[in-house]
């Protein structure tokens, strides 16, 4: 079975400084059950900060704007098309850059043990 999800009609939620965010893929959503999907609107002094989540892989994708990620103290510029993996225990902050909205997908997986 397939489900479409109109991702406009997701609910937006607000965060004091970490702009707003939407889960569009979730089990309530369309029975997902080892995959949570968001997409995130980040504005001029939003930050994402990804923390490390045990057992837990993360993927964020930058679909629109530019912004800056934060790996190991190292800041890196970075625009549409841009990527980061993190680990169960990696961590990274993303702020929004330059003139428009940062918009993100940020997929969160837990590690499935073998034979499962």
């Amino acid at each position: 079975m397939t489900t479409f999800i109109n991702t406009k009609q997701c609910q937006r939620v607000k965060a004091a400084g970490q702009g707003e965010v939407a889960e569009i893929v979730n089990r309530e959503l369309c029975g997902a059950e080892n995959v949570v999907g968001m997409l995130r609107w980040l504005e001029k002094g939003d930050h994402l900060d990804a923390k490390p989540l045990a057992n837990t892989h993360q993927l964020i994708y930058l679909m629109e704007g530019s912004g800056v990620i934060t790996l190991d103290r190292k800041e890196y510029d970075v625009s549409k098309g841009a990527g980061i993996y993190l680990g169960p225990d990696e961590t990274a902050a993303i702020r929004q850059a330059g003139n428009g909205t940062l918009k993100l997908l940020h997929l969160v997986v837990p590690k499935i043990a073998e034979g499962q």
